[in-house]
């Protein structure tokens, strides 16, 4: 606790330099404003939390030492330990959230993320699994106050997805959603197996920020742009009209598809957010070639092929491998209590990155 308490008091004063910085009156005109604020207001955050946990720990030291007291009465002395526990808790409960605090963050945490889910091995059963994923992170999103909008998406005839393609808007989504990056199994009795046999199929699923409009330029003449008609599964409910997008960015070989609004224009404007990310993707990786080998002892490297995660139906389970994390609630999880998942992530990689520094 000590060391804790020592990195918030360093915290204290950098939050004096940032305090400082914003309230100068060209302040809003500075190019990197919007980051000056961000940090203040996480700086601002480990303050606080650390005036609390400094708050409880005297609180203990005094329940300690009144129940080192022997004049104090048996009823009083009961009281004291049951507040003494609650207080113990609490200051484990702060360290927590302190230590998750103190780590550095992601320079993209704040952007929204989009999210691509597909179909991998297992035929229609992973199409199924698929729109589970889907169906989960919507409800998990919808519990962070984020919204969720649908960019691309490929039905199947008995609701599943070959692919989904989508949005979650909010400050923040990208920090929360980016370790669901990489290979996720199921296993579980499809609907169609007569015989009861237990199948393994599989989803992939890939987390972007999404790309602002500076960072990534897009030339026109580096776009074709083609239309099509939008249609649901099997071919049904087929539009008259050629509103779906398809973008090619022909340096890359980079291909978006769009159809899920019925304006042209809107769908070109969706497909090209997912455009940026995947390029602003490609760049990133590019840089972090060389970064390799540190990459690899994070919490998940994020790549497509890492099979990072199994939902186990018959044992009601649910493990993460990257951490050998395993929770016996799979139904909540896949109703969108996806917090008993990356909690526990989350402070394992803070927990490595503060060892590290």
């Amino acid at each position: 606790m000590e060391k804790l308490l020592a990195k918030v008091a360093e915290i204290e004063r950098e939050l004096e330099e940032v305090e400082k910085l914003l309230t100068d009156p060209t302040a809003p005109s500075r190019p990197d404003f919007p980051e000056l604020s961000r940090r203040y207001n996480r700086l601002r955050l480990i303050v606080e939390k650390g005036e609390e946990l400094r708050r409880v720990l005297q609180n203990i030291a005094e329940e300690e030492e009144l129940l080192e007291d022997g004049e104090a009465e048996e009823e009083l002395r009961r009281e004291l330990r049951e507040e003494l526990e609650r207080d113990r808790e609490r200051a484990e409960k702060l360290a927590q959230e302190l230590r998750r605090l103190l780590v550095p963050p992601h320079p993209d945490d704040h952007k929204n993320a989009i999210v691509e889910i597909r179909a991998g091995a297992g035929g229609e059963e992973a199409a199924l699994f698929a729109a589970d994923l889907f169906r989960m992170y919507t409800k998990y999103a919808e519990k962070k106050g984020f919204k969720v909008r649908v960019l691309d998406s490929h039905p199947t005839d008995l609701g599943g997805y070959k692919e989904i393609v989508f949005a979650v808007e909010g400050p923040g989504a990208y920090g929360l959603f980016r370790y669901e990056s990489g290979v996720h199994r199921v296993q579980r009795v499809p609907e169609t197996e007569a015989s009861g046999r237990i199948h393994t199929s599989t989803a992939t699923v890939a987390v972007l920020p999404e790309a602002e409009e500076v960072e990534v330029e897009i030339k026109p003449e580096d776009l074709r742009i083609e239309t099509f008609r939008s249609s649901g599964p099997g071919g049904q409910h087929m539009q008259k009209n050629e509103t779906a997008v398809r973008i090619t960015h022909i340096p890359t070989g980079i291909v978006v598809t769009c159809q899920e609004e019925r304006s042209q224009h809107r769908n070109k404007e969706l497909a090209l957010r997912v455009l940026r990310a995947k390029l602003r993707e490609l760049e990133e990786q590019k840089k972090e070639t060389e970064l390799r080998e540190k990459r690899r002892r994070q919490i998940g490297t994020g790549e497509r092929s890492e099979k990072i995660r199994t939902y186990n139906f018959p044992q009601n389970r649910v493990t993460d491998h990257r951490i050998n994390l395993t929770v016996y609630r799979l139904e909540d999880v896949l109703e969108g209590e996806l917090d008993l998942i990356v909690e526990p992530i989350l402070a394992e990689e803070a927990a490595r990155i503060l060892s590290e520094s």
